[in-house]
């Protein structure tokens, strides 16, 4: 759908993977975007930070977030606390100010979704009206995000909720794959498989997401108050990511590693990340698959770049490749300040 409306977005996380990510695509498809971020802008200064209007605020104020969000029609909420850290005291206090911005200028929020909020018993194939009762407290606090917004959305405040699974991609360094699944910053020495063997995982190339959400949006008129989507990505065997890793680096020796859960669950009672790192281990010990008919029956067509190029791009924009002067940007081309 073209408009000749300017339509006007506000990020909050922009400086994150899939805020960056989302900005750039919202970019492209002719939104001016601003970006709350508590520096005056981001540091360093980049090519990847040009188009948008950063402004200095904090997410949790709510204040600073409806001067931020003044006169826009989506605010984006990709705030997320980096590690894990403090999600509890955090996530929520940061949904409710953009809820309530949202609600004074009557604009659409934009959720990137996990599957946080499913409990095992939803396994392996999850769509969008699977039963949400979650073991783990983080899937709780998913769970009330959503409750807030559906709510929110009965209010003025339209919602559109789109779930993935693990993200990667080239700016994507707070994730499984750019903490555990290689080691950022140098040639590889080897590469780790998260998952028990035999079981197969869902992972979310963000590039591709973020495209995805853009051309949800430009078809908004076709969009419920409260709509919720599920991208598939890539659903990859144990051994899929590891294999394409040894390919995109010619390395086809290059030792696969099994994640050290082992320390993980002996020091999680003393080590934060590491406890809240073992509350999820429930998504690496079973097979998922996130049902995308209902996104690819609205959209006809997902954005979906194939496994060994975003693997790819994912490892060049970690440090991991080097970039061949004569290659051309990904279809994508993330953003992130």
């Amino acid at each position: 759908m073209t408009t000749t409306q300017q339509r006007t977005a506000l990020v909050i996380g922009a400086t994150g993977g899939i805020g960056g990510e989302a900005a750039s695509a919202l970019l492209r498809h002719g939104w001016t975007v601003r970006a709350l971020t508590r520096r005056a802008q981001p540091a360093p200064k980049t090519a990847k930070g040009a188009g948008i209007d950063w402004i200095k605020g904090d997410a949790m104020v709510a204040a600073d977030v409806a001067g931020a969000a003044r006169g826009v029609q989506l605010i984006v909420h990709a705030a997320n606390p980096p590690g894990y850290r403090n999600w509890g005291k955090l996530v929520l206090p940061m949904l409710d100010s953009t809820i309530a911005a949202a609600k004074a200028e009557g604009a659409r929020i934009l959720l990137p979704g996990t599957v946080y909020n499913f409990g095992v018993e939803t396994f392996p194939r999850i769509d969008e009206t699977a039963p949400q009762a979650p073991a783990t407290r983080k899937g709780r606090i998913r769970v009330e995000m959503e409750r807030r917004l559906k709510a929110a959305s009965a209010e003025g405040a339209p919602v559109l909720i789109v779930r993935a699974g693990d993200f990667f991609g080239p700016h994507a360094g707070n994730t499984w794959f750019g903490q555990a699944v290689i080691k950022p910053g140098a040639a590889l020495k080897s590469v780790t498989e998260p998952s028990t063997r035999g079981v197969a995982h869902a992972w979310a190339y963000l590039p591709d997401l973020a495209e995805t959400m853009a051309r949800l949006l430009d078809q908004a008129d076709r969009l419920s108050a409260f709509e919720v989507f599920h991208f598939g990505g890539h659903h990859l065997a144990w051994g899929e990511m590891a294999a394409s890793v040894r390919r995109v680096t010619d390395q086809p020796r290059l030792p696969v590693m099994g994640f050290p859960w082992w320390l993980v669950m002996a020091l999680s009672p003393v080590v934060p990340l590491f406890r809240e790192m073992a509350e999820m281990r429930y998504l690496w010990r079973e097979p998922l698959v996130l049902d995308d008919r209902k996104l690819r029956t609205f959209l006809g067509e997902v954005p979906h770049t194939p496994l060994d190029a975003a693997v790819a791009a994912s490892l060049r924009g970690l440090g991991c490749l080097d970039r061949p002067r004569h290659e051309e940007a990904t279809a994508f081309t993330p953003l992130e300040g």
